[in-house]
């Protein structure tokens, strides 16, 4: 599918979950989303144990891929203590790893970062009480402000926020109220109302619901592949969203 002159596609998906078995098991996967899209963005917990093996296997499952990448990390992808080596080896692979950063494609701006656990709403932890909760409360804190520095740093007209925990609870209804705190923070919500965006993609909550809005109307979709599967299963698991593309004046 060739490019719109009026729309930037994107397709987003997360929560891959690659293993050492998934050699070969992605390739058409991928350039099903690098033919419906401009821009191919994911949302964490790309490997499983965030193993250099499962990195380089995804790497090399990427290939078929002709567009942009644009990626986060998850929970799992730092599992094993070896996030810095799954970066630099999908870096290598021609992979855009935000963290905290920006970067514009297609004259669209999109800021990134993994997220935190804590909450939502009068849910959310604070940092009260013994120095682990403090600890826990900040990590969360600083995940909020990496995902308001990048935004800060965006000038452009349209913008995407791309997270791995979600910023709102209506994307994770579905999931067993006793996870709700673990699976994202109000606190990641807060730059989205003070730096607006189009759009947030999410992954993380596989039982999910597929689409919310922020406090502000903003919407926020969960592209978790496991979610996706199950509830379009007729389709390839991945969401496409479009933008408008700006027109130069006449």
């Amino acid at each position: 599918m060739g490019k719109s002159a009026s729309s930037i596609r994107f397709a987003a998906v997360g929560d891959i979950h690659v293993t050492k078995d998934s050699a070969g098991s992605l390739r058409g996967f991928f350039a099903q989303a690098s033919e419906a899209a401009d821009v191919l963005l994911l949302c964490g917990d790309l490997t499983d144990y965030g193993t250099e093996q499962e990195a380089r296997i995804l790497a090399d499952e990427l290939h078929p891929v002709s567009v942009p990448i644009v990626a986060v990390l998850g929970n799992h992808d730092h599992e094993s203590g070896l996030a810095d080596r799954v970066t630099a080896i999908l870096k290598e692979a021609g992979v855009r790893v935000l963290d905290g950063e920006a970067c514009e494609i297609e004259g669209v701006g999109i800021a990134g970062t993994k997220g935190f656990a804590g909450g939502f709403g009068r849910g959310s932890l604070g940092a009260w009480g013994e120095s682990a909760v403090k600890l826990f409360v900040k990590e969360a804190q600083q995940e909020a402000m990496k995902l308001e520095a990048a935004l800060a740093k965006l000038r452009t007209p349209r913008r995407i926020a791309l997270l791995h925990y979600s910023p709102i609870a209506g994307t994770i209804d579905g999931e067993p109220a006793e996870i709700f705190p673990f699976l994202g923070s109000s606190r990641l919500e807060e730059p989205l109302l003070r730096y607006p965006v189009d759009a947030v993609f999410h992954g993380h909550a596989h039982r999910g619901t597929p689409e919310g809005r922020t406090i502000n109307g903003v919407p926020v979709f969960n592209v978790a592949k496991p979610l996706l599967q199950r509830k379009r299963p007729d389709v390839p698991p991945f969401r496409l969203f479009e933008l408008p593309r700006d027109q130069p004046d006449s």
